[in-house]
Order: structure tokens, then sequence, then C-alpha cells
């Protein structure tokens, strides 16, 4: 069973995207009630600690996280495994801010940092005339325990103490994890490339860019601008889904199973963009990556009926299948694949740095009394500037040649 070299790193992307799910802020904003109840903080104060933690968290994998380039990659997901085990027993002994600051540091570097950039990398770096549909079809895994988790995590709230999932899941991680590195990456090297069938390696002469020449090139500011709109807004909606669920009356469970519809778009939006980036190439599509995400902002402005959270959700949805790959394959696009590792902890860094901002101006706002349609109305007026930035520079996204 898996055979196939190219089957193994797949299925190695899946599970290692499926298990960053805990790091990520849509499964930690599940905790956000129960762990403002226990500590006694507002919402404002709760964004502050979780955007401070990911802050560091972001720091830290720009530097680690281009260690990748020089570790055998079994042994780099071992580790980061181990980390992951250790942050999640760590989350369920919060019992005071500075606790809780550790913890959120600890669960956003090793989950949603070093876990989903340990996949996409590995993924990236193999793959070249596949890398569209092998990409989407990795992140199939976030997008799986994004159906899923939401709505058993509520429902296990409700017979379980919070502290006793998150022990559960650090013993999860320990036992399980361990075997995807063994029996799928453990004869991967730094040179092992997609093949065409008959051995031979399906590269392009592009020019390797190191991170220092990528930082000089303003390209990849205007880039980053659009691949940073989902992460802090879709942040923020995620930690304070309470405070939404509240604003507009909605049921209890209307945002865990809003997830569902999510989910569902998000992977066949996947499955789309693999398809559509083999073909056009990501550079040619990235320009509409950000679209869904605008009218989701728009609705959310202008509608109150609690089907709407379905509609809303689901375009977020749309736009995050589009990001998860062009997040990855448009820098293997442009930049080349030798320093990828480098690039990615970079870019994969300020995503962090992003869902940071996101978590501390939502909670800044609301404190200060903003609703959510004010809120709202401010992430549209980024993503229109930031998407008309782009169209402008739309047809000078070619990579170099090397000589």
């Amino acid at each position: 069973m898996f055979k196939n070299l190219s089957l193994k790193v797949i299925l190695f992307g899946f599970i290692f995207t499926f298990f960053s799910s805990f790091g990520q802020s849509f499964f930690l904003g599940l905790f956000n009630t129960s762990i403002r109840n226990e500590l006694s903080i507002t919402h404002g104060q709760f964004g502050s600690i979780y955007a401070s933690a990911t802050l560091l968290s972001g720091f830290v994998l720009i530097w680690f996280g281009k260690k990748i380039d020089d570790i055998n990659i079994s042994k780099f997901a071992f580790f980061v495994i181990l980390l992951l085990s250790f942050s999640s027993f760590f989350f369920s002994t919060i019992s005071s801010t500075l606790l809780l600051f550790l913890a959120i540091f600890l669960m956003r570097f090793s989950g949603q940092g070093m876990m989903s950039h340990t996949a996409t990398t590995t993924v990236s770096r193999y793959f070249t005339k596949s890398r569209g549909k092998a990409l989407s079809t990795s992140w199939f895994g976030l997008s799986s325990a994004e159906f899923i988790l939401p709505v058993l995590i509520i429902y296990l709230l409700s017979i379980y103490d919070w502290k006793t999932i998150w022990k559960s899941i650090s013993l999860i991680v320990l036992l399980i994890l361990p075997l995807a590195p063994y029996f799928l990456v453990k004869n991967l090297n730094f040179e092992s490339r997609e093949t065409d069938g008959t051995g031979k390696q399906k590269e392009k002469n592009i020019k390797n860019w190191k991170r220092i020449d990528v930082l000089k090139d303003y390209r990849f500011y205007i880039i980053c601008a659009n691949m940073l709109a989902m992460p802090w807004i879709a942040t923020g909606t995620f930690v304070y889904q309470s405070f939404i669920l509240s604003s507009k009356n909605w049921g209890p469970y209307i945002i865990a199973q809003s997830f569902m519809a999510y989910s569902i778009l998000s992977v066949i939006t996947l499955i789309i963009s693999g398809i559509l980036i083999d073909k056009f190439t990501s550079r040619k599509l990235i320009v509409y990556m950000n679209i869904p995400l605008l009218i989701s902002v728009i609705i959310i402005i202008y509608f109150d009926q609690s089907f709407t959270a379905f509609v809303f959700l689901g375009l977020i949805g749309i736009s995050n299948g589009f990001a998860n790959v062009l997040g990855s394959s448009t820098w293997a696009e442009i930049y080349g694949v030798k320093y990828i590792g480098s690039i990615k902890a970079l870019t994969t860094a300020l995503m962090v740095f992003a869902t940071a901002f996101g978590t501390a101006l939502f909670g800044y706002l609301i404190d200060r009394g903003f609703s959510i349609e004010q809120i709202a109305m401010i992430s549209a007026i980024y993503i229109s500037i930031s998407l008309i930035s782009l169209f402008f520079i739309r047809g000078k996204l070619s990579p170099e040649l090397s000589n």
C-alpha cells in the first residue's frame, strides 16, 4: 500500500494538515468561552493574549522553519510531532493568563505554524508538474478537520471538561501521528522530485531565489497583502464566533453547523483550484482568490438572517480553498523550490502575524463598542485595496529563468 512515492507525499501532507487543526483559530476559538469564564477575562483581554502569543510564534517560525531546508524531513517531522503533543498537554494546564499566553504560543507555533509548514513545504518541493493538484489534495486534511471537529468538540464540551479533551488530544498525537513520517517520507531526500513515469523529473529551469532576494522584490509585498487578508479576517471570525452569534441573534449552534458549509465549499474549491492551477498557473489565478471573501463580509454588513451564516462561512470557505493552494504554489512558481523552505517559513510566519493582527484588532474593536457590521466594513476596505493593487501587477508575475 502506498508504494508510489508521490502518493505517500500527498498522504503525509493530508495527515499533517489535518493535525495542524489543533493549533488553528477555528479550533482554539471553540474553547474561547470556557477559557474566558475560567480566567474571568474579557474578549479584548483574550484577544490581546492570543495576538501577542501568535506574534511570538511567528517570530520563532521565521528562524526555525528554515531548518526544514537542512534537516531530513522524517527527523524534522518527528520533532514537530513531539512538540505538538507536548503543547496540547500544556494547554490542558491553563490556570492563569501567563499560562494561557504560553499555551497559545505553543499551539500556534507547533500546530498552525510547524505542522502546516512541514506539510506544504514537503509537497511544494517534491511536486513540479502536478503541484496544484497535490497541494489541493493535501489540504483536504485541514478541510476534513474543519468539517468534523467543530460539531464534535461542541458535543464533547457538553459531556467532558475542556481540559480533559486537550489531554486526550495530546495522547492521540503522540500515539498515532509518528506513523506518518515513518511509513510515508522516511526515504525522501532534498533532491526527490516528481517524475513523469519514465523516471525523468519534470522541472522548469526557473531561477531559485534566496529569501534575502525575495524581500527586495516589490511583487512579494503586493501578493502578501492579498494572501494575508484571509488569515486575519477569518481568524477574527473564528475566535470571536460567540460575539457574532450574539450580535446577529443566531442560535448557539449556527456557527458550528455553518462550518460544514465552509468545509464542503473549501474542499470543492480545493479540487477545482488544483486542476486550474496545473492548467493556468497560480500567478494567473491569484487575482480571483479574495473575491468570495469580499462578498462574504459585504453579506455580514447587510444581512442578519440565520441562514446567511451558511452563506457567509461558505464564501470564506471558497476563498480559503483557493488560498490554501495558492499560498504555497505561487511562491514555488515565481521563486523556485531550492530555497522554498526558507521562503515558506517567512510567508507562514507572516500568515501567523496576520492571524495575531486579526485577533487583536477584532478584540480591540469589540471592546470599544464596534458592531460586527462596522468591523466587516473595515475588512471590506482592506480587501478592496489589496485586490486593486494586485490587479495592476498581474502581468508581471512570471518567474525569471536561470542562466
